[in-house]
C-alpha cells in the first residue's frame, strides 16, 4: 500500500494550449501535492516549482507561450530566481537553443538543438517513436533517484534533443540509435518521455521532482 505524502507547496503547470495538462495534474493530485493549470503570470510567479508540458509543433508552442506573455517571465523565474522546472516532451525540447521543427529558436537554457529522427530503416523504426522504451542512466540526479536502469517509460515524439554538453545528459534511450531522453542543468530538468503516462516509474520521477 502506498503512503500518501502531502506536499505543502504549489506547482504551476504551464497552460499555453498544448499538452497533457489534465494527466499531469491528476498524477500530481495522486502524489499529494498542490498544483494548478495556469497561464496567469502572478500565479506562476508565486509558485514554488514549474512544470512545462507540451505536445505538438515546436514553433507553434513558442508562439503560444509568447502570446500569453510567458516567455520572458519563465526565463526570469528559471535563470534568475532559480525555480525548479521540469519540461516534459515538447516542454523539454523548448529548453534548447533551436529546433529543426519550424526552424525556431527555443529558450536556450541548454546548449542543445532539436532534430528529427533520422532512422536507418523507416519500416522497422516508425516515426514518430511511439510506445514503451527504456533508459540508460548516464549520471546521478535527484530526478531519477531510485529509478532502476532499463525501466520502461512511455514516449511519443518525432524529434529529439541533441546536447552539445554531455554533462547535461541524465539518460539516453535507444531507438535505432541512442538519443538523449532526460537532461538537467542545476534547477532545470527535462524528460522526453511522459511520466504522467508511465505508471509507477513515471510517478516516481514526478515524486522526485516534487521532492527537490
Amino acid at each position: 500500500m502506498k503512503v500518501l505524502r502531502v506536499f505543502s507547496f504549489m506547482i504551476s503547470i504551464i497552460d499555453y494550449g498544448m499538452g497533457n495538462l489534465g494527466s499531469v495534474k491528476r498524477k500530481l493530485d495522486l502524489i499529494g501535492t498542490s498544483s494548478v493549470i495556469t497561464s496567469d503570470t502572478e500565479l506562476i510567479r508565486k509558485s514554488d516549482k514549474i512544470i512545462l508540458p507540451g505536445v505538438g509543433h515546436f514553433a507553434k508552442a513558442v508562439s503560444e507561450i509568447k502570446i500569453r506573455g510567458l516567455w520572458n517571465l519563465l526565463s526570469e523565474l528559471v535563470l534568475v530566481e532559480k525555480k525548479p522546472i521540469l519540461g516534459i516532451c515538447l516542454g523539454m525540447q523548448l529548453m534548447a537553443k533551436f529546433s529543426e521543427e519550424g526552424d525556431s529558436e527555443g529558450f536556450g537554457w541548454f546548449d542543445a538543438r532539436v532534430v528529427r529522427f533520422n532512422v536507418s530503416d523507416t519500416k522497422k523504426f516508425k516515426v514518430p517513436h511511439v510506445g514503451w522504451n527504456t533508459l540508460k542512466i548516464t549520471r546521478d540526479s535527484q530526478l531519477i533517484n531510485e529509478i532502476v536502469p532499463d525501466s520502461e517509460l512511455y514516449f511519443v515524439h518525432s524529434y529529439h534533443i541533441r546536447c552539445d554538453n554531455p554533462e547535461d545528459v541524465l539518460t539516453e534511450t535507444i531507438y535505432d540509435y541512442s538519443f538523449t531522453s532526460a537532461i538537467q542543468k542545476g534547477n532545470i530538468f527535462g524528460v522526453q518521455f511522459h511520466p504522467e503516462k508511465s505508471h509507477d516509474v513515471g510517478e516516481k520521477v514526478l515524486r522526485n521532482f516534487v521532492g527537490i
